[in-house]
């Protein structure tokens, strides 16, 4: 069997970006993504598109020793963060949740399985520093922060639960900065001077921190630069 890097989200400007860096480092990629058709197609948001996609890999003969998901949701269809209490909808609250915590979760709960039992394996999904509780000094974006909040938790306890079948194993959450993506477009004017990155920039800076990580690493959250972010 051959190893493979799985990369959910390949289509958006950081996913794209990290197909791309991640081949130029000699990786095969299986590239993901909502907008793909065919075997290529995922939806985080509809389990059995995952189960269909983890099956597909699977049926390659190919063991993803890397799972990345580079899926988020900030913005939708008018729909943005909350700047205040009176702003939030819980249609729009849960569809932060099902993208940013629950879409990851099953993304790992169909493909932590074929991954390596006893050899490094590793699974990674963006989070985001304002998912930080300890560095909330701002307050709102009542949705985004907590489902970003709750999918640390959850990174932390699939580390758990993973480190138990295979010690080698890492589990991640990852801050990619500012990125120059249109997830991040309606809120560049508040970026300051420097701090705003585009995203071959970040998919390079990722790698790195990856490539860094060791098993005692699991369940944290690292930024663009490698530091550890607090929950």
């Amino acid at each position: 069997m051959n190893d493979c890097t799985v990369i959910v989200g390949a289509s958006g400007g950081i996913g794209a970006a990290l197909v791309r860096e991640a081949e130029a480092r000699g990786a095969q990629v299986i590239a993901l993504a909502r907008s793909f058709t065919g075997d290529a197609h995922i939806d985080i948001e509809d389990e059995a598109s995952i189960a269909a996609a983890a099956e597909y890999v699977r049926s390659q003969s190919l063991v993803p020793t890397r799972v990345i998901v580079a899926t988020g949701l900030l913005h939708a269809d008018g729909k943005g963060p909350e700047k205040s209490l009176k702003d939030i909808d819980p249609a729009w609250m849960a569809r932060n949740f099902a993208v940013n915590t629950i879409g990851p979760a099953l993304v790992a709960k169909h493909f932590v399985p074929l991954m390596p039992r006893k050899a490094p394996a590793l699974f990674a999904a963006i989070g985001a520093r304002v998912g930080s509780i300890s560095d909330n000094r701002l307050g709102g974006w009542y949705g985004y922060r907590a489902a970003k909040a709750s999918l640390h938790m959850t990174i932390r306890n699939i580390a758990i639960e993973w480190a138990r079948r295979n010690d080698l194993s890492i589990c991640v959450a990852l801050h990619p900065g500012t990125v120059d993506t249109g997830l991040s477009k309606p809120f560049q004017g508040n970026v300051a001077q420097g701090k705003l990155f585009d995203a071959a920039h970040s998919a390079a800076c990722l790698l790195d921190v990856l490539t860094a990580l060791k098993p005692a690493d699991s369940g944290g959250i690292f930024a663009f630069d490698g530091a550890a972010i607090q929950p």
